[in-house]
């Protein structure tokens, strides 16, 4: 039974081309060559290439590994390390109920 992939969301591709270009940049920079890039990450060229152009069908491994051999791992554990939407949720969430101080329940019944 074959697997059928849902496309990725527009933002998502353009996330992921953006990716593939900067480990593009960051492989050229270096000046490694795609074969040996692919071979260290244990790929095919066809698949380097891929991670590249940001091809969604790539697993997220095989981006992992180019990273590393690149000496970029660390930037994937950067990755939604600083969640600031969901730590708001959580402290809203959070935030207990706390009751009135029973000096201030005091002073707001004697006015």
């Amino acid at each position: 039974m074959s697997r059928t992939a849902r496309p990725a969301l527009p933002s998502v591709t353009r996330c992921l081309a953006e990716l593939g270009e900067n480990l593009r940049l960051a492989r050229l920079r270096r000046k490694l060559t795609a074969s040996l890039v692919a071979e260290r990450a244990g790929m095919t060229r066809p698949t380097l290439r891929a991670i590249e152009r940001g091809d969604p069908g790539v697993t997220l491994g095989s981006y992992a590994n180019v990273l590393h051999c690149l000496g970029l791992e660390r930037d994937l554990a950067e990755v939604a390390r600083d969640d600031a939407l969901g730590r708001k949720l959580q402290d809203a969430e959070l935030a207990p109920a706390r009751p009135p101080n029973r000096k201030q329940a005091r002073a707001r019944d004697d006015r």
